[in-house]
């Protein structure tokens, strides 16, 4: 059989496939170290490890190999050529040859044992696909100040909150709430007549499905936020006592078991995502009101606290604003407040920024309109309250707005759907 039959066989069978200009391109390497072959195309995947290619001790005159970053590491986990005997760019194998860039594929040919491999092209994919901002919010559960409540308020791309929509799952306050699979919320924990280990799913419409049980240690007054895009966490909290616990939640909504010892045990604290990947937990409660942070990588390890970021208090709401970044506002210190502090990318808390609507704490906070934010509801020196206050993309909190649903506290909140 001629090759081109062959070739044809082999594609339809499954076992090769070739691009126009002949190459078969290979599984994802994802090893330290592999050796590769001439009239083939590598996607070099060094999201856990650095990787050492090795060239063919051999080569002829327009022999071709392609490497490309899979994962677009290679910024982070570098990829090193060893030219095994033969000349690179007319240097000995004895040079190093190493690429650092994101996004880089190399196409290499090699010429003759002069130069030797000669990189044909070596490019940088410059764009990324961007993942898409949520447009519209969901506040969930709460107390009333006289019972439990069981509503939902949705609030659509331009900050409008809509009215109570009552029947959503089983009566709460102090759960917490945060984004998976992108566009979607999970509600998870709680308290009613104690802690509870619960979790309701909201999908990307907005709509909260039946209660899932027995997702986790039962507890209540804690935090959640979203991280590595599509994944969330839930932690910190008390049971009878206060804990130092998370719990992952994986793009479909599935909660994890337990993981101990994550920082300070306390309770009331905030978190939100910044640096579009990962989560900042903040302040809260341990026998006094503390001012600590501790940040959550981008693959849900959570890392030893840092004290000092801002007034110590209590109770307070937290939210990513802008494109990746935070902010933590209200709350509970020596008396009820409206203070703000803003996170940059890099997770560092800013100084304290006074007198942004109704002193309260108890509130919730999510995003909305891609870049935008809103603080809601919450108690005040006076009152349980129905106050909306608007974050625009570069932090400004704007003033009160009432009549935004029933007067209540202890909520939940996150932003959904990727459609405005």
């Amino acid at each position: 059989m001629s090759g081109t039959i062959v070739d044809n066989i082999l594609r339809q069978s499954g076992s090769i496939a070739a691009t126009p200009a002949g190459l078969s391109w290979q599984d994802v390497v994802t090893a330290s170290t592999v050796t590769v072959e001439a009239g083939k195309g590598y996607w070099i995947n060094t999201t856990s490890n650095a990787c050492t290619i090795t060239l063919p001790a051999s080569a002829e005159a327009g022999d071709n190999i392609v490497i490309v970053d899979f994962a677009r590491t290679w910024g982070t986990n570098s990829v090193t050529l060893d030219s095994n005997g033969l000349n690179f760019q007319g240097n000995d194998d004895s040079y190093t040859v190493e690429y650092t860039t994101n996004g880089q594929s190399v196409n290499l040919i090699y010429s003759d044992s002069t130069k030797g491999w000669l990189p044909l092209e070596d490019d940088v994919v410059a764009d990324e696909p961007v993942q898409p901002v949520t447009q519209k919010a969901i506040f969930a559960y709460g107390d009333d100040n006289s019972a439990n409540i069981s509503i939902k308020n949705l609030v659509n791309s331009s900050g409008v909150v809509a009215a109570d929509v009552t029947g959503v799952g089983t009566a709460r306050q102090s759960l917490a709430a945060s984004s998976y699979g992108g566009d979607k919320v999970i509600f998870g924990f709680g308290d009613n007549s104690g802690g509870v280990s619960m979790t309701n799913l909201a999908n990307n419409l907005g709509v909260i499905a039946a209660d899932v049980t027995g997702v986790g240690t039962a507890r209540r007054l804690l935090a959640a936020g979203s991280y590595g895009l599509d994944k969330g966490i839930f932690a910190y909290g008390k049971t009878g006592s206060l804990v130092s616990m998370s719990n992952l939640v994986n793009n479909v909504g599935t909660v994890a078991s337990d993981v101990t010892g994550v920082g300070t045990a306390r309770q009331n604290l905030a978190a939100a995502t910044y640096g579009l990947d990962k989560v900042v937990f903040g302040y809260g409660y341990t026998s006094a009101n503390v001012s600590l942070k501790n940040l959550c990588s981008n693959t849900g390890v959570i890392a030893a606290d840092v004290s000092g970021v801002g007034t110590a208090r209590r109770t307070l709401a937290a939210t990513g604003y802008g494109t990746d970044t935070a902010i933590f506002a209200y709350g509970y210190g020596s008396g009820y407040l409206a203070t703000s502090n803003l996170v940059n990318n890099v997770g560092v808390i800013g100084a304290d920024v006074s007198g942004v609507g109704t002193a309260r704490f108890g509130l919730a906070a999510a995003r909305y309109g891609g870049d935008k934010a809103l603080f809601a509801y919450g108690y005040s020196s006076s009152a349980v309250e129905s106050v909306k206050n608007l974050v625009n993309s570069s932090g400004v909190i704007a003033a009160d707005v009432t009549g935004v649903g029933t007067d209540s506290q202890a909520r939940a909140a996150s932003g959904y759907s990727f459609s405005a």
